[in-house]
């Protein structure tokens, strides 16, 4: 946690800002779907500025992306509301919460599957022979990326094993993983969805083991540097910690830049379920590889760090227990995904983190929407959930006549 509270944020114009060649306000990959977009976003604008007038967050940053280009990209509000306001920029450097599990965790499991160190329908004794006490020695890297292995959706370590007084982040590691590999399993693998940070951080976890590195390492070697993705990692420092988005207080100051997630704070601000931070630009480097299944060719003719055929694997609608629809960390349709809106279809995906952030692909029209907030400040309240909704609806009724060719979803049960 924080020992002390910097001040000195740089602010940057809020329109002047650009990326890839794209102003703060829009891209013009054509002059038709320019119209089209600047006349739909808008309706954007509004509802950015309404959320915050309503206290829903205290400011925003959207980016929109649409077949290989960014199209829409603007700030709103503010990321400080106490001591004293500071403007929200589309730098902004934000805490992903549970992104993390995907952007971060998923991403680097999917890696070793590609390099040929890890299986799927591997059980988890078989790279952590200590985790399989209590009868879990059944649950598979599929299991736990699906939220499907039994485990418990949360537990307190910080309160457990955290040093409550202390200001600073603390790793107590060494006695977190010995007690997870002690959990017991709330149900038989594979019988129900239950969303868990816990098999989150088990994957964490089995990275380390395999890659020989910890997660933030492997991740930003494998997945972040290869897609210019400069400044998104686990615990900033320098200037990206001077960029962040505030949450909440902590021993009478405003956590900035530190891991707002206490199990995460006591795993040393790197865990598989929460700890990464990084901008909207950076994730807008992120997606266009999510949407590589359909359209390869999309980064100017270099690999991406995960192969289509990966991610097409990894988003492909699976049934889950209780009627959820999930791919491998990802959410499709369940009781998560309503954050998606009315418009956009199912085989559509993405996922949320507390502190209020989001990102949603459609893999049928090439779009994404990315939605960045620090909903938590100053006081832990707020929320966006009908801001990410409506702003999806936006987005698809705005390029929906642009549409690529749908690819039909396909619909395959988990293993049991």
């Amino acid at each position: 946690m924080p020992s002390h509270l910097r001040l000195a944020i740089p602010l940057a114009a809020l329109a002047a800002a650009s990326f890839a060649g794209v102003t703060a306000r829009a891209a013009s990959p054509t002059s038709r779907s320019k119209a089209i977009h600047e006349a739909r976003f808008t309706e954007l604008d509004r509802l950015a500025e309404e959320a915050v007038a309503a206290k829903n967050v205290p400011g925003v940053v959207f980016v929109v992306g649409h077949r290989g280009k960014v199209v829409y990209r603007r700030a709103f509000g503010n990321r400080w509301l106490k001591p004293e306001t500071r403007a929200m920029t589309p730098d902004t450097v934000f805490d992903l919460a549970s992104l993390t599990k995907v952007v971060a965790t998923t991403s680097s499991i999917m890696a070793l599957v590609e390099d040929g160190r890890l299986r799927l329908t591997d059980p988890v004794v078989r790279h952590w022979p200590e985790w399989g006490q209590n009868g879990k020695d059944k649950v598979t890297l599929r299991h736990l990326l699906t939220h499907t292995s039994g485990l418990a959706a949360w537990d307190n370590y910080q309160k457990q094993f955290g040093d409550m007084q202390g200001a600073v982040i603390q790793d107590h590691r060494e006695k977190i993983l010995p007690a997870l590999a002690a959990a017991t399993l709330k149900q038989e693998p594979g019988a129900k969805f239950v969303y868990s940070d816990l098999g989150f951080i088990t994957l964490g976890e089995i990275v380390r083991r395999v890659s020989g590195e910890p997660l933030d390492q492997f991740a930003r070697k494998r997945v972040f540097m290869p897609l210019g993705m400069k400044e998104t990692g686990f615990n900033p420092q320098g200037s990206l910690r001077d960029r962040a988005a505030p949450t909440q207080l902590w021993k009478g100051v405003f956590m900035q830049g530190e891991v707002h997630d206490p199990n995460a704070e006591v795993l040393g601000g790197v865990a598989g379920h929460a700890g990464l931070f990084s901008t909207a630009d950076d994730l807008a480097r992120f997606a266009p590889m999510l949407l590589s299944a359909d359209r390869p060719e999309g980064n100017g003719g270099k690999r991406y760090p995960l192969s289509p055929a990966t991610v097409r694997l990894m988003t492909t609608p699976a049934a889950a227990p209780g009627g959820a629809m999930r791919g491998l960390g990802w959410d499709i349709d369940s009781s998560y995904s309503h954050v998606k809106g009315d418009l956009m279809p199912l085989g559509s995906f993405g996922h949320t983190g507390f502190t209020g952030t989001y990102l949603w692909v459609d893999p049928y029209s090439q779009t994404y929407l990315i939605g960045l907030s620090n909903r938590v400040h100053p006081d832990g309240g707020g929320s966006p959930l009908r801001l990410w909704a409506m702003a999806a609806n936006i987005v698809c009724s705005s390029v929906g006549g642009e549409a690529l060719p749908p690819r039909p979803p396909v619909f395959r049960p988990l293993p049991e």
